[in-house]
Order: structure tokens, then C-alpha cells, then sequence
């Protein structure tokens, strides 16, 4: 790969300001791309409306800003962007690769057979057509047989079964709503994005995510999922946990969470290496 070719990204959802584990990510993705000479892009994952903080977009940008990080280009909204999804969708229709599920969350939960905590697995009830009487809900992907097989730049070799770990997943939710899994695929590729680096959280997104590229014929990009910045009790550190926005006023706090973020990615240089940020 040329150089020159290399695109990151950094995709917040905003939904609340930026906190240490969101700067994890950024700052991560931002040197990825960076070192390699590439672009690094900013997308707000907005469209889980119901979710999203007016104003809270802002505040990332300027969260970012702050800390050094600044983009190329335009920031683009996934709220903007519906049309892609619905020609994405129509695609997999066409293909045989998506269905309509009349399936209701309390249905799925009394089929569900999984370990505690472990996420269940869709048991197909409508894969073969609505049921008699029903009417659709979501849509879903009917996921690959077989082991997706991608070269993590952090895990290395990670091996999944899409088919066995999830079942057919929705790509389409109840609410009309595009799902995460196919407006992600369809944003990197429409950006073209070659490099996706983001929290250790989204490893388990990866391949479903690959089987929709597959599907779609988009590209691949290379994969590297970072460490987590977790609470005392080893749980994802989280806006919906509570956790404390960054500090974007004193001069002193900012720098020590912009080395601190640097030493949980491992970089023993971090103090030289955060002057460099914060001064180019």
C-alpha cells in the first residue's frame, strides 16, 4: 500500500462529550494513520437519533481540537447519508441476502439459548418467509456459512463464525433505523477507508461487518482494535456509566490526559511524544 493511500477515521457518536477511553480511540486512530503518512477523517455516527445530545457534536469537535487532533476534510454525519443505506439495502435484497423479520424482542429473548452474557443466537424463524399473519419488523442479513478470517494489527489472527456466534443479524432495526453493522460498512467504503482502528469493544463487529463487505463487494480495510480503558471493577469505561467528560480548559490537565492516553497505548515516549502532538 502506497503511503499516500492510507485513510483513517475517527467515528464518535454524539451522544456526550468525549472522555479518556473516546481519546484512546481517537488519538490511536490519528497516529495509525499519521505515521503511515495518511488522511484521518472525522464522522459522527448520528443516526440513532433518539440518542444524540444536540450540540454534543460540537463539543467533540472541539474536544479534538484541543487535544491536537486535527482532520482532513469535511466531518460528515451519518444522518445525511440514508440514501446510501436504502441503495445498500436494495443491493442485498437483490441478492438474496436480506429478509424481513417479524420478530419482537420478547420473542427473541424466551427462543434465546446463550451463555450468560453472551449475546444469543438468531434462532431463523423467519429466514424462510414471514410466518402467516405477521407483518415485518427488521430486516436481517442472512450471515455466512463458514469462518471469517481477518489479521487483527493488535490481536493478529482472529477467526469467527458469523453464522454460528450470531445468527442472521439485523441490518434495518423495529424503528426504521439503519443498524450500525451496515452503515458503517457503507461509510468506510464510500470514504474510502483503509484502516479502521477503534476500542477492543468492536473486535466482535468485525466480522459481521466483513461478511457484509463480502456481500456488498466493497473492500476490506486492515483492522487494529485498541485497548479498552476500563472502570475499577474491569467493565468498559462509558458515557452511560458516568464517565468524566475530558478536561478542555487548563492547559496542565489537558497535557497530563493526553500522555496518560498515550501510556495506555503503550507508548513509553509519551511525554516527547505529546509535546510533538500538541505543536505541530
Amino acid at each position: 500500500m502506497n503511503r499516500s493511500s492510507v485513510t483513517g477515521r475517527f467515528a464518535p457518536s454524539p451522544t456526550g462529550p468525549l472522555h479518556l477511553g473516546s481519546l484512546v480511540a481517537a488519538v490511536g486512530s490519528w497516529l495509525f494513520a499519521r505515521r503511515e503518512g495518511g488522511r484521518w477523517l472525522v464522522r459522527m455516527e448520528d443516526l440513532d437519533t433518539p440518542r444524540v445530545i444536540p450540540g454534543s457534536a460540537d463539543e467533540i469537535l472541539g474536544a479534538l481540537r484541543r487535544y491536537g487532533l486535527e482532520w482532513d476534510g469535511e466531518v460528515d454525519y451519518q444522518s445525511t447519508r440514508t440514501a446510501l443505506y436504502e441503495d445498500a439495502l436494495a443491493t442485498l435484497r437483490a441478492r438474496g441476502l436480506a429478509y424481513d423479520c417479524a420478530c419482537s424482542r420478547a420473542e427473541l429473548q424466551r427462543a434465546a439459548s446463550a451463555p450468560l452474557g453472551a449475546e444469543p443466537v438468531y434462532p431463523g424463524f423467519c429466514r424462510a418467509g414471514l410466518p402467516p399473519g405477521r407483518t415485518p419488523r427488521a430486516v436481517r442479513f442472512r450471515a455466512p456459512e463458514g469462518a471469517i478470517v481477518f489479521d487483527d494489527r493488535v490481536h493478529g489472527r482472529i477467526e469467527e463464525d458469523v453464522a454460528a456466534r450470531t445468527g442472521d443479524f439485523v441490518i434495518k432495526r423495529a424503528d426504521g433505523l439503519f443498524a450500525y453493522q451496515l452503515a458503517v460498512v457503507v461509510d468506510d467504503a464510500e470514504q474510502d477507508v483503509t484502516q479502521v482502528v477503534r476500542g477492543g469493544d468492536l473486535l466482535t463487529s468485525t466480522a459481521r461487518q466483513i461478511a457484509l463487505q463480502r456481500a456488498l463487494s466493497l473492500p476490506t480495510p486492515s483492522y487494529a482494535h485498541l485497548p479498552l480503558v476500563t472502570n475499577p471493577d474491569g467493565s468498559k469505561l462509558g458515557k452511560r456509566d458516568g464517565a468524566l467528560p475530558l478536561p478542555t480548559l487548563d492547559d496542565d490537565r489537558v497535557r497530563a490526559t493526553l500522555v496518560q492516553a498515550l501510556r495506555i497505548l503503550g507508548y513509553e515516549d509519551a511525554e516527547s511524544l505529546e509535546e510533538a502532538l500538541r505543536e505541530k
